[in-house]
């Protein structure tokens, strides 16, 4: 039968021990008990939290289902073989849950039951007595020996029944149990010579089990006097370990009698353990007990040694004695380190306290030799945590940082109280699992790239690189560019890159001279779990390449050729003309050479090779005939490499004075050149004459124009009530100018006049969209009075939606700058020029001063005419030519 004896549980919850029995014998299958109910564990979650058994307490007798918590027997259990003569025999078990950890102590007792019989270890037993041995006289048996313990084990022994003996049963200290033959009436060799009985040993099972063997006493001719010893019981200490032949103790009886029957020996009595006999020795003539084999007080603390002693005379009656052994404890065992079950691998995010390992320390030493101090050694994140009796836990004590420590050393030290003390050390190694608590890195935060324009499409331009200090897949990375747009188009339009190598390839042949530089974002993620990246930023600088040869902008001719006069007269460093020429291409690749090649071997000519100014080096001869041209071919190279050149062919004309070269060149045609060949006085006279002209009609326009406007300033003045106020300014208009009008005279007063009718001119300003609602439907009125140096001062006024020319560059993977305006801080703009914080109107001549402007907002103005009503057909065109502005548009 099976029973559930014990289930215990610590308070601290760290470790639970639970018993069970079982007996011997049972069959494979025989169920034992279900550990995780008896726990009261959850059934479901046994799987999830990995219960498994302790492998180092693992038996072959005995399995756990682990998926329902169900111990049973796996295989037959011979107490005997397993336990011995032990009064008690156990197994022991260890079990645990992980998530947390929880371990379970599983003890298992092995019942004994009754299948062996009591057995002698002879069949006949022979004893010798004298028939001069008195009543009462003891004679030692043989014992029985029974497997069995307990109950079962052997419980007495009975004799045949006579009326010469009596048995008599004895305890040993170990509780084995032997008979003495006493002796009950004197014997008489002459009448009988040999007794022989029945000799049963008795178990106490049920129903009980027996031995026999055959109990044959002779009896032997009378023997005056018999060995004595000096006392009966003899206790001896003796240390465990002590060395062989080390003197136990030295025996002594003695005999009356004289000669072989005075002479005694001694030797061990026929009932004592066969263990006894290798341990210890008797010396027969001595009686010297010496130590033999090797004692071990955790073998056996006590030994008894039965001696009997005989004199050499014929028909010797033995005496006997005993000898208990004490053995007394030695520190001869060192402290056992067993590790139950040790984590493969922590993770670096481990929190602290979470276990790692599973330990027991034990000694099989006594009191203080087997008390044991445990630690571990070095500095390193764990620690040690008792759980339960001789076990322990390693858990973690600090963080963990496999960047730092792939893995550790964790040694255990057990370290006993013995005098020496005895150490024992064992060690484990944890490795330390990688969590991807590292995002990528690149080698560089910015690269600059440079490609040659006009390479070849798909060609490799650079390589990016980024490092992760995780592993395995939590450093495995891949790159990948941030989408951006360039020029309107995706930059994956222009590069691409390898999302293993991170190598970068040009996807279209680059021109310089549309696209200067580009710049994009790489992105680099790993394959861990979350995904980490980070991001680093490619500059590519397109590097010119001399692929656009200079192109000749002046002097520009007909057919390819350009004519440029010469005067005869003209003085060495006269300049015929200046070539002009362009070069699409940038630094050397752009910078020219101006040559002549061809048309100046006689050397009259010479060109400034930096400008591209062709000059005459010396005067004209008078010889040359006057129609003889001069054909030059004028190179222009620049400083690529290779050089790239074009050139240009000027033809050089012989006139007499300049304006018949030039008159010449626009009529096309030497005949038409000497017709317009003219008096240069004349010419002088013509010209200004037309020149005095133009400024007399200028003139007139002028005060005609101020007449009108003179007109329409004084209605002006005399139609609005707001001008009223001004009625001094308008009459010192017409007073002589006295002096210059400054921008520090000008002064905008605010109106409290309530503008209204047709008496006061409106402005109404369209709202910006930027400004806040709070500015809306509020009006302004202002007085402005003006002076006649009114003409040449502005008055200045906001832009509509004047930039604030504030630069927010918007989060762009590409770096594009994005340019915005908002009106939050505008800036005021007159005559293309911004000034902050102030305010101009362009002021109107005193001819044209206008009635009173009421704006709903100093911000622009929308509509003139509804602001001036019918009165601005008096308006002549000039008082409004002061408000045409870029800005500023007057319909």
């Amino acid at each position: 039968m099976i029973v559930l004896v014990l289930a215990l549980c610590l308070a601290d919850g760290a470790l639970s021990q639970i018993r069970y029995s079982v007996p011997e014998e049972a069959d494979h299958g025989t169920l034992v008990g279900n550990i995780a109910e008896d726990l009261g564990l959850d059934l479901t979650k046994l799987a999830s939290r990995r219960f498994q058994v302790v492998p180092s307490s693992r038996s072959p007798y005995l399995e756990v289902n682990l998926e329902n918590g169900v111990l049973f027997v796996n295989e037959k259990i011979d107490r005997e073989q397993i336990c011995k003569q032990s009064a008690s025999c156990q197994l022991n078990m260890e079990v645990f849950l992980e998530n947390p950890l929880e371990l379970f102590r599983v003890e298992i007792e092995v019942v004994d039951i009754n299948d062996n019989p009591p057995s002698f270890p002879e069949t006949d037993i022979t004893v010798e007595i004298s028939e001069s041995a008195t009543p009462g006289t003891r004679f030692p048996l043989e014992s029985a020996f029974d497997p069995d313990v307990g109950s079962n084990a052997l419980r007495t022994y009975d004799i045949t029944t006579n009326n010469y003996f009596y048995l008599d049963v004895q305890t040993q200290t170990d509780g084995n149990k032997f008979a003495e033959l006493v002796l009950e009436k004197p014997l008489d060799r002459e009448q009988q010579a040999a007794h022989r009985y029945v000799l049963t040993a008795v178990d106490g099972g049920q129903p009980p089990r027996t031995g026999t063997a055959l109990l044959v006493v002779k009896v032997l001719d009378s023997n005056d006097n018999v060995p004595v010893f000096d006392q009966p019981v003899y206790t001896v200490s003796l240390s465990e370990n002590a060395p062989v032949g080390t003197l136990l103790i030295q025996l002594n009886a003695t005999d009356l009698d004289e000669g072989l029957n005075g002479e005694v020996v001694y030797s061990f009595s026929n009932h004592i353990s066969s263990r006894v006999k290798d341990l210890f020795s008797i010396d027969p003539r001595t009686g010297r007990i010496e130590v033999r084999g090797e004692v071990d007080f955790e073998e056996s603390s006590i030994y008894q040694i039965f001696v009997q002693a005989k004199d050499m005379g014929p028909n010797a009656v033995p005496a006997h004695c005993k000898v208990l052994v004490k053995v007394s404890d030695a520190n001869d065992n060192a402290p056992e380190i067993t590790f139950s079950t040790v984590t493969e691998s922590v993770s670096e995010k481990a929190a602290p306290g979470t276990v790692i390992a599973l330990l027991s320390v034990t000694d099989r030493d006594a009191e203080e030799n087997g008390q044991i101090n445990v630690e571990i050694l070095g500095d390193v994140p764990f620690k040690l945590k008792t759980s339960f009796r001789n076990y322990f836990t390693i858990v973690t004590d600090g963080p963990l940082n496999r960047e730092q420590a792939e893995s550790y050393s964790v040694t255990v030290v057990a370290r006993d109280k013995g005098t020496p003390p005895l150490t024992t050390s064992k060690s484990i190694r944890v490795q330390v699992s990688d969590e991807n608590d590292n995002a990528p890195t690149f080698t560089q935060q910015i690269y600059d790239v440079y490609v040659t324009e006009n390479n070849v499409p798909g060609a490799y331009i650079h390589a990016v690189t980024a490092l992760d200090l995780d592993v395995g897949q939590n450093a495995l990375i891949s790159y990948s560019i941030l989408e951006c747009d360039i020029q309107g188009m995706s930059v994956k339009t222009y590069v691409s890159i390898n999302e293993e190598t991170g190598y970068l390839y040009a996807l279209r042949s680059f021109d310089y001279e549309q696209l200067k530089d580009f710049t994009f974002m790489v992105q680099a993620n790993d394959a861990g779990t979350p995904e980490l990246s980070s991001n680093a930023t490619v500059k590519v600088i397109i590097v010119d390449q001399n692929d656009n040869a200079p192109v000749v902008l002046a002097p520009v001719g007909k057919n390819g050729t350009a004519r440029e006069p010469l005067p005869r007269s003209a003085e060495p460093g006269y300049l015929v003309t200046r070539i002009v020429a362009m070069d699409a291409d940038d630094g050397e690749n752009a910078r020219l050479s101006y040559s002549i090649q061809r048309g100046n071997e006689n050397g009259m000519f010479r060109m400034d090779w930096r400008t591209g100014e062709l000059r005459i080096a010396r005067r004209v001869s008078p010889k040359r005939d006057p129609h003889q041209l001069y054909d030059l071919l004028i190179e222009v190279r620049d400083h690529g490499q290779p050089p790239l050149s074009s050139s240009a062919s000027v033809m050089v004309v012989l006139v007499d004075s300049v304006v018949e070269g030039h008159g010449g060149a626009d009529r096309g045609s030497s005949a038409k050149a000497k017709d317009g060949t003219l008096d240069l006085t004349l010419i002088l006279i013509i010209a200004l004459g037309s020149v005095s002209f133009i400024f007399l009609l200028v003139m007139i326009v002028l005060a005609v124009r101020c007449q009108k406007d003179k007109k329409l300033n004084i209605y002006t003045c005399l139609t609005s009530e707001c001008c009223l106020s001004c009625s001094s300014c308008c009459s010192q208009q017409s007073r002589a100018r006295k002096k210059k009008l400054s921008k520090s005279d000008i002064m905008l007063v605010q109106s409290a006049v309530n503008v209204s009718g047709a008496s006061t001119a409106q402005v109404p300003v369209e709202e910006s969209g930027s400004f806040s609602s709070h500015h809306q439907n509020q009006n302004y009125c202002y007085q402005v009075c003006l002076t006649p140096e009114s003409a040449k001062t502005d008055l200045m006024f906001l832009k509509p939606r004047s930039p604030s020319r504030s630069t927010d560059t918007d989060h762009n993977p590409c770096g594009a700058i994005v340019t915005g305006y908002t009106d939050q801080q505008p800036d005021i703009i007159s005559n293309g020029s911004i000034l902050s914080n102030e305010v101009r109107v362009p002021l109107i001549p005193e001819q044209c001063n206008l009635p009173l402007f009421h704006a709903e907002t100093p911000s622009m103005f929308k509509n003139l005419t509804s602001c001036t009503g019918s009165h601005l057909r008096h308006v002549h065109s000039a008082c409004l030519n002061p408000f045409i502005h870029p800005y500023v548009e007057v319909d």
